[in-house]
């Protein structure tokens, strides 16, 4: 790192500079900054603290009305700074540049609880180190008040960016890097070492990522370092096809305290890695295995094992899953609050009963290309499931009006119906929006308007 910049700056203030046209550097709050294009190139970098005043020779001399104080510099610091709150980033860096007092309560850490990077050219390891070097200056090589870093979709991303992260921000709650798809295991083991608060993990879309743990042998030493445990509640691991059971049974030893865990497309994983999750994540609200083809009957008896405890479930398209699977769930999780069983065509009106009949809370229902529903089915949900918000019905075949009136007769706090592809008359579809006024359908019928 040899920025010329940096050489004799004290005190940098960092300015992120793009090329045009792509999105900005903002601290979650706001828009993109400034434009520009260095050698193709996205890097980070710095100016000094504004002067006192103004010396540019085009600037006419001010009247002496002009001279006097303006009305904003009588406010005392706290409120300046609550003012620059509500403001973005590529804001508060403008506002830095004002003057001298503007630019020590621009950079005011209570200011940058949040970063958040977008953008497939920016060179994000570099700024990252920018940013974090400038937030360190009163305390010395760590930033107290980072909270949160989001960088999501920045391709550029590396090891590196992350380690900067890691060695800075001993009080990070919260990580998103999906779609970063350089970043390692090596990466991750740094952060969860070196974070000890992080309760939010998003890799989604990280391919490389295969386990989450405190011991670089991750494969090896399947027990937590020492008894200690990784404090995550929250982790998406979405896309991130190579995870394998063995890699789940890790994250599950680990990460004991989670509550919300998202395996979409994690094509890897079977009803063996359900099993290790079960015998470990016991808290677990939200989980979702969507198009994880290989979970079957047998991975929704462990999911079971969460009893209550489980309001989210997602299945969709797990193609094995049939009326046995469904029994499991409505037997044991009788709280379930949301259930998409889209494309899990061994479901039949059956599953549906039982499900109806157990989890009568149920508020919404995804059981779209679901051939073997009927109105049957349809007529247990709603003699039973009174509180259903949002159902989705797209592409079922045996689905007709007279299982949609069934529905809007008993179901009048009905938000969201989706009956595309399905063969409803335009009869049904007035009925439903008579009884379910806030109801919106989507269909396909070019006769309902």
């Amino acid at each position: 790192d040899s920025d010329l910049s940096m050489r004799t700056l004290s005190t940098p203030s960092p300015a992120l500079i793009f090329p045009p046209n792509s999105p900005g550097f903002q601290n979650g709050r706001g828009s993109s900054t400034s434009s520009s294009s260095v050698t193709g190139e996205t890097v980070a970098m710095v100016h000094s603290p504004p002067p006192t005043r103004l010396t540019h020779p085009l600037i006419r001399l001010a009247s002496k009305q002009q001279k006097e104080q303006a009305n904003i510099d009588r406010l005392p610091d706290h409120s300046m700074i609550q003012i620059f709150s509500f403001l973005p980033t590529n804001q508060l860096c403008r506002c830095a540049r004002v003057c001298r007092r503007w630019y020590n309560l621009a950079w005011d850490p209570r200011l940058w609880r949040t970063i958040s990077l977008t953008g497939e050219t920016i060179n994000v390891d570099r700024a990252l180190k920018v940013l974090t070097r400038r937030l360190c200056q009163d305390t010395p090589n760590v930033c107290l008040m980072l909270e949160t870093v989001i960088v999501s979709g920045c391709r550029r991303l590396t090891d590196r960016g992350l380690y900067t992260i890691a060695q800075c921000c001993p009080e990070l709650r919260r990580l998103e890097v999906s779609g970063c798809y350089n970043i390692s295991n090596e990466a991750v083991f740094d952060v969860v070492s070196l974070c000890p608060n992080l309760e939010h993990l998003d890799v989604s879309g990280c391919s490389k990522v295969t386990c989450i743990s405190l011991t670089r042998e991750a494969s090896i030493k399947l027990s937590p370092l020492h008894g200690k445990q990784i404090s995550i509640r929250y982790l998406d691991m979405t896309d991130c096809f190579v995870l394998e059971d063995e890699g789940l049974h890790t994250i599950a030893a680990h990460c004991t305290q989670l509550t919300h865990l998202y395996l979409r497309r994690c094509v890897r994983i079977t009803d063996e890695g359900l099993r290790y999750l079960m015998i470990y994540c016991t808290s677990i609200k939200e989980l979702s295995v969507s198009d994880c083809r290989f979970i079957s009957d047998f991975g929704m008896r462990e999911i079971a094992k969460l009893e209550s405890r489980l309001r989210y479930l997602s299945i969709a398209h797990c193609g094995r899953i049939t009326d046995v699977g469904i029994r499991y769930i409505a037997k044991y999780c009788s709280k379930l609050r949301y259930l998409n069983a889209r494309g899990c065509e061994g479901i039949t009106d059956h599953g549906v009963e039982y499900l109806a009949k157990n989890c009568t809370k149920l508020k919404s229902l995804d059981i779209g290309k679901c051939p073997l529903v009927s109105d049957a089915g349809l007529e247990f949900l709603a003699l039973n499931c009174f509180n259903l918000k949002r159902l989705s019905l797209k592409s079922c075949e045996s689905i007709t009006g007279q299982g949609l009136q069934i529905v809007a007769a008993n179901c009048f706090d009905l938000q969201m119906l989706n009956v595309q592809d399905c063969d409803v008359s335009v009869d049904a579809l007035r009925f439903v929006k008579r009884h379910c006024k806030r109801c919106i359908i989507e269909h396909t019928n070019p006769a309902f308007f």
